[in-house]
């Protein structure tokens, strides 16, 4: 036997309301929508934000990398 005192602490739960909740979840859903675009979609000359590549040649190898083809 052991003379140590051993602590037992119990985790607290994190506790969100629901309107809380409910904005997180639309938050990254958007975000992971946006996400989705610019690494899936966006192919340069068909962009939302015209005939500009940055973006696109930004992530091009992670564009590879995924298994998504944008040649």
């Amino acid at each position: 036997m052991s003379s140590v005192p051993h602590s037992t602490t119990v985790a607290t739960p994190l506790v969100i309301p629901g309107s809380k909740a409910v904005l997180w979840l639309v938050g990254t859903a958007l975000l992971a929508l946006a996400v989705y675009y610019f690494i899936g979609v966006d192919q340069g000359v068909v962009s939302v934000f015209g005939n500009d590549t940055h973006i696109h040649e930004f992530v091009h190898d992670g564009r590879h990398f995924l298994g998504f083809p944008c040649h």
